[in-house]
């Protein structure tokens, strides 16, 4: 199977052919303010799944210091509270790669929609459960939705945004995970003096997915699947909304519909031509994923970035921060955590002001650096820790008390270093495949950043008991030094870049040097 010449830029990044306009265009001068803002608004509508994803992620960790014996008449064992944490990731795992398969079958807005139900019931099934099992249960519901509502919103806000704001539109994503995070820590503080106010914790989460439910079901679908079910029409409707009422648009909206009829109808010629099922077309398109040498380099950068951004560990302060700072003897240990939290929401939305401008790959190379030393100097704090301040963890007596705060400190620079780099960059992932690819090329890395925060879910805890905390965070180091190394080689710099020039980048080799010399000479 031969790379096919198809049109892989986002909608809104077509720009006429022969017209004086077309540099221009290409910037994004087409789109009139009222098409901008109905972009946005989809942006904002689809991003309230990252608000869930962050919720679910960061309720946990007040979950667990304030259920007590609430679940079966026991306190909770350490292996309880990680398959609690983990089983969210786990089925988060499955459900990714099926959602990427669902995606082009129903649409990308459909399969939000169906992640909006199972949030909202894991989320009553984890408020009404008395047992440990229950919470299982509810924490895998939730775990559904999750995977499936992570792989498909990137997906729907990079098919909409013009390759100039690419970057900050996917980014709103992860601002709404990171205020999710908050959102829930401040909730976890409001409710964990409560008797049984833990219910109320992990059942308020069916609020924001019962807003997104009803908000979805008045947007489009996009255009590029519409356009794929047959439903052209309505496509067009869609694209002039996201170009605007001017009748000046009405060209630039025809010629984005025209190229993406072009686009499907190779597809679907190559892909139909046997009238193969399903899953004979997720085999396929995986055998076009590794056999191809540049859907093969996308796939490994994808699945390299969402990898390293779960095993560097940060995962594991999100759901364990409330149990370390109880450990550290912090009087207030959820309140504590918030500090974490709105630490990775204020650096996110500096990374949402500058991952367009400073460019991804570099926010990554400098960002690492300061993860490694952070996560050291937790390493070191922890060495200095009493038996009195670390009882869980530590029998070490050192007599250092200043080394909970030194701790605190670390763990507040690890995050706004995480936030502005790893914490963003890696959700660009759609940008890295070629059109007929992209759909399950992003499951695939999706699934690899669910398997690796199932790997940190399940192991945070035992680390930290059996290896030592000290150790624990060396590891976490270790692993961000060796994804700093492989982010040199082999990740260019795509910032700025139409998604064909992306394809051609890679076609060859990683080409980082080719990247480089393109992005200087656009932000010179």
């Amino acid at each position: 199977m031969e790379e096919q010449d198809t049109v892989d830029q986002p909608l809104l990044a077509h720009s006429p052919d022969n017209t004086e306009d077309s540099t221009s265009e290409r910037h994004g001068a087409a789109v009139n303010t009222a098409g901008g803002v109905f972009v946005w608004a989809l942006t904002f509508s689809a991003g309230i799944s990252g608000l869930l994803f962050g919720y679910d992620t960061g309720v946990i960790s007040a979950t667990l210091v304030s259920i007590k014996a609430d679940l079966s008449g026991e306190i909770l064992t350490t292996m309880q509270k990680s398959i609690i944490t983990s089983c969210t990731s786990f089925f988060a795992l499955l459900a990714s790669p099926l959602a990427g398969i669902f995606a082009d079958k129903v649409g990308r807005k459909n399969i939000i929609l169906v992640a909006d139900v199972l949030f909202t019931i894991g989320a009553l099934v984890q408020g009404l459960t008395t047992t440990v099992g229950g919470m299982v249960v509810g924490r895998s519901i939730v775990g559904l939705a999750v995977g499936a509502a992570s792989m498909v919103s990137p997906l729907y806000i990079s098919e909409l945004a013009p390759s100039q704001l690419r970057g900050r539109l996917v980014t709103i994503l992860s601002l709404f995970i990171t205020g999710g995070q908050v959102v829930a820590y401040i909730i976890g503080w409001l409710f964990s003096s409560m008797d049984g106010g833990w219910r109320w914790i992990v059942g308020l989460g069916a609020i924001p997915a019962l807003m997104q439910l009803a908000i979805l079901i008045f947007l489009p679908e996009s255009p590029r699947w519409l356009v794929q079910a047959g439903r052209s029409a309505e496509a067009k409707t869609v694209l002039c909304r996201i170009f605007g009422s001017d009748p000046r648009n009405d060209l630039q909206a025809t010629q984005v519909l025209r190229a993406i009829e072009d686009d499907i109808s190779e597809e679907v010629t190559e892909l139909d031509s046997n009238k193969t099922s399903s899953y004979e077309r997720a085999v396929r398109t995986l055998v076009e994923l590794c056999r191809i040498g540049g859907n093969r380099r996308a796939l490994i950068i994808a699945m390299m970035l969402q990898g390293l951004q779960q095993l560097c560990g940060f995962n594991s302060l999100m759901y364990f921060s409330a149990t370390i700072f109880q450990s550290l003897s912090f009087s207030s240990p959820t309140l504590t955590s918030l500090t974490v939290a709105g630490t990775n929401f204020l650096f996110t939305l500096l990374a949402f002001s500058l991952i367009d401008y400073i460019g991804r790959r570099r926010i990554l190379l400098f960002s690492i650096p300061f993860m490694i030393l952070a996560l050291i100097g937790c390493s070191f704090a922890f060495s200095r820790l009493d038996s009195t301040h670390f009882l869980s963890f530590s029998g070490r007596d050192s007599g250092a008390s200043s080394a909970p705060l030194f701790v605190l400190l670390f763990i507040t620079l690890y995050t706004a270093a995480y936030a502005v780099g790893l914490g963003n960059v890696p959700w660009q992932q759609s940008e890295l495949f070629p059109l007929s690819v992209r759909s399950f090329g992003s499951a695939l890395a999706t699934a690899t950043n669910w398997g690796s925060n199932f790997i940190v879910g399940l192991t945070f805890l035992s680390m930290m008991e059996k290896l030592s905390p000290e150790w624990t965070f060396i590891v976490y180091a270790l692993v961000c030094t060796a994804g700093l190394v492989t982010v040199w080689y082999i990740y260019p710099e795509m910032s700025g870049m139409d998604l064909e020039e992306v394809k051609d980048l890679l076609s060859e080799g990683w080409g980082v040097e080719e990247s480089l010399k393109r992005h200087h000479s656009r932000t010179r």
